[in-house]
């Protein structure tokens, strides 16, 4: 079941849109789940899907499209490291390593205490920047040291 607040900002994106139009709002949706729990699970997109009267096969794909969208839980905060082409070139992979290394945790996975999950991203636009990561698709990163990534981490620790 969606909670009050999922529903009540489902239902303020739902003005956007043309009454027959509902399943426009369910990338938001999604978002405003994963906002509230951190990931998204079947039972999410099923209730999703029945909100937005449509299809539960359609928001699943929806879900498992884009990969912004956790399906399982990745941590409080999940850094996205962006590994296309570009940003291997600036550094990517020596900050998948240094991010593995650091967190204790692979690619896909979140650390013990649920703090931290570590991804590998798509192109985020913004390789001018890199190396870079998103940290729960909030905020950006770039230009990242193994100095700056403590940074944040001893930050975002502490938040």
């Amino acid at each position: 079941m969606l909670s009050e607040q999922v529903q009540a900002r489902i239902n303020r994106e739902l003005k956007k849109y043309p009454a027959d139009q509902k399943q426009s709002a369910v990338m938001s949706a999604l978002r405003f789940v994963q906002d509230e729990k951190g990931w998204i699970a079947t039972e999410d997109m099923t209730d999703i899907a029945l909100y937005l009267g449509m299809p539960q096969m359609a928001v699943y794909e929806v879900a498992t499209f884009y990969h912004m969208y956790n399906l399982k839980p990745m941590g409080r905060h999940t850094l996205t490291v962006c590994t296309n082409l570009s940003c291997q070139l600036g550094g990517a992979n020596e900050t998948v390593d240094y991010l593995k290394k650091k967190l204790g945790i692979g690619l896909g996975e979140a650390t013990a205490d649920g703090k931290f999950g570590l991804l590998e991203g798509e192109c985020m636009g913004a390789c001018v920047d890199a190396p870079l990561f998103t940290i729960s698709n909030k905020k950006m990163c770039g230009r990242l040291t193994p100095e700056k990534i403590d940074q944040i981490l001893t930050e975002l620790d502490q938040s």
